[in-house]
């Protein structure tokens, strides 16, 4: 869906500039976005790259395996379907460690473990159960708080004060997982999954 909402803007913006007589424009912003994109990337991908190699420390050091049984109690009580020292629960941890510390890429393939162990469990193959839905809103709303991301786009633009951000994407996330993890035990209530 995001591929033709992208290719519906591209399409309209290049018509305006062809209705417009603002071909040069056009060809102008398609090597500035080339440019934009490139230096993006270069800027970026070391910041990644630490991350990721941390991310690999202290999957290597254990400590990943005892910030994931930390958080096991909670996650238990967020997914009582699943049972005791069952895998899922492990990548899910991994999935929220890499998503706290905004590392998206790290998360990723813990996500996708995650959801094809909970598939494992589920009763109806071609319908996602209380759990995988439980664990999309989690991966989609998850608490970050260190925006990696932002803190190097910002880094990238020049800004003053590049963390400044961190408080308010603290707070963001929080409340979004709070009012997602709330809609989410609502809906399940209302509609019995």
């Amino acid at each position: 869906m995001i591929n033709k909402i992208w290719f519906f803007f591209i399409i309209v913006g290049s018509l305006f500039c062809l209705f417009t007589n603002n071909i040069e424009l056009l060809n102008k912003e398609i090597l500035n976005s080339a440019k934009s994109s490139l230096e993006m990337i270069t800027k970026i991908f070391p910041v990644i790259a630490l991350w990721l190699g941390l991310m690999n420390i202290a999957t290597k050091s254990g400590l990943l395996k005892k910030l994931s049984h930390l958080l096991s109690p909670v996650l238990y009580k967020l997914f009582p379907e699943i049972p005791k020292n069952h895998e899922s629960i492990d990548f899910i941890a991994t999935n929220v460690i890499s998503n706290m510390f905004g590392l998206g890429s790290a998360a990723t393939p813990s996500g996708l473990k995650a959801m094809k162990s909970l598939q494992t469990l589920n009763k109806k193959k071609d319908t996602a159960s209380r759990s995988m839905i439980t664990f999309l809103v989690l991966n989609t709303s998850g608490v970050t708080l260190i925006s990696t991301t932002i803190i190097s786009l910002r880094i990238m633009h020049n800004s003053k004060n590049p963390t400044e951000i961190v408080f308010a994407c603290i707070l963001a996330t929080f409340l979004s997982t709070l009012s997602g993890l709330i809609m989410d035990r609502l809906l399940s209530r209302k509609n019995k999954i």
